[in-house]
């Protein structure tokens, strides 16, 4: 019997095989395939929208010459820190040097015809008057004496027409050294002359200083210079950029945001940025600013966000990741990702289990993160899920299997 057994061994294993193969093909039909489930549990969840974007200051200062000149010396490189005041670039100043010296020697000049005018020219002329003054009164003493004979008839008539003259001519000299006084003195045209030949020569040196201080380009303010377009040897144009500062004190960081997402946005949402070079390190940002125009090339808004602590690694047009946290529930029912159907539309569903088949149960989600949506009616807590990607359809037999 044994060896008959044996050899009809190999028909007896396939014989075997055969039946345990019909078994489970008739169980599968009578119960259905396992499938493994999710589950409809509570818990917390936090709704983000992630975007990418730089880092910058909310804006940039572009260092130009007043004047054209060619550079001397530029003593600042890209990524440095300047301070306000620090001198960034030297232009040739020789000429504006001479100027300088021109116009002080000009003031000087002037500076001196006006002690001129109040040493020499002010006394000759007030001791000018005083001698036409004594010898006014000296003349009209003649001409009285000169009338009272001639009226006697003790002196001629030309005798009195001399004396007339002589009259005339003292009182002209008092009269031109009165009007020499009052030129000299302060109001008078030599004066006031004086005064404005002194206020040009000013002028015109405040002008040379100027010209020769617009030859030291320095930093308007504290910042990092990010950028540089000059050389030594080039000609620097008035109001052409040579230097770009990036002033220290606010930053912040402007991203693309789609406009799908616009309506879950809101000004003060906190939101966690890493720079796209150091992954593994995050800051806090803050949502401050909501572009009120979209970009119809891109189908974006520009969004930016303050940064109160930015860590040190973060360099100018650095590129960063944000994540915004637009909502967050609390021990709400949730369900995974792969479970929902038609997540995206206005009619999402699951496929749940019902006395052991597979049952399409319409629901209505609330707040979805990045794994989980929220599930506010249709399902219940643990209630089984299947997975979209099981290959199950509607009204077929399936045994849950818990992960």
């Amino acid at each position: 019997m044994l060896a008959l057994l044996w050899s009809y061994r190999w028909f007896l294993i396939v014989a075997f095989v055969v039946v345990l193969f019909a078994g489970w093909q008739v169980a599968r039909m009578l119960f259905g395939p396992a499938v493994v489930v999710e589950q409809v549990k509570r818990g917390n969840l936090v709704q983000s929208v992630v975007a990418s974007g730089h880092f910058e200051t909310p804006y940039r200062v572009d260092i130009g010459s007043q004047i054209t000149g060619i550079v001397a010396d530029v003593l600042v490189g890209e990524g440095e820190q300047v301070t306000a005041g620090q001198i960034l670039v030297r232009l040739e100043a020789s000429e504006l040097k001479a100027g300088v010296v021109q116009a002080r020697g000009n003031l000087d000049q002037a500076e001196a015809h006006m002690r001129q005018l109040n040493e020499m020219t002010l006394p000759a002329a007030q001791e000018s008057l005083i001698g036409a003054r004594a010898t006014l009164l000296e003349v009209e003493k003649t001409f009285e004496r000169t009338d009272n004979l001639t009226a006697k008839g003790y002196a001629s008539f030309s005798s009195l027409d001399g004396a007339q003259k002589n009259l005339e001519v003292a009182k002209a000299q008092v009269r031109t050294a009165q009007l020499q006084v009052y030129n000299a003195s302060p109001g008078g045209s030599d004066y006031v002359f004086a005064q404005t030949q002194i206020a040009q020569a000013r002028a015109n040196l405040d002008t040379a200083l100027s010209r020769l201080a617009y030859a030291s380009i320095t930093a308007p303010r504290n910042g990092v210079v990010i950028r540089r377009m000059v050389e030594r040897g080039m000609v620097a144009q008035s109001g052409k950029a040579l230097l770009v500062l990036a002033p220290d004190g606010e930053t912040q960081l402007v991203i693309q945001l789609d406009e799908r997402n616009l309506g879950l946005l809101r000004l003060g949402q906190s939101a966690l940025a890493s720079a796209d070079a150091y992954p593994d390190q995050t800051f806090a940002a803050k949502v401050a600013f909501i572009n009120p125009a979209v970009d119809m090339s891109r189908a974006s808004v520009e969004v930016k966000l303050t940064v109160d602590d930015p860590p040190s690694y973060l360099r100018q047009d650095m590129t960063v990741s944000v994540d915004i946290e637009v909502a967050r529930r609390d021990q709400v029912l949730i369900v995974s990702a792969r479970g929902v159907h038609d997540a995206i539309s206005n009619r999402p569903w699951i496929l749940g289990i019902k006395q052991g088949r597979a049952v399409k149960q319409p629901v209505r989600i609330g707040v979805h993160g990045a794994a989980y949506y929220e599930i506010v009616d249709g399902a219940a807590d643990g209630d089984a899920v299947i997975p979209v990607g099981a290959g199950v359809i509607t009204g077929q037999r399936v045994r849950a299997v818990l992960p």
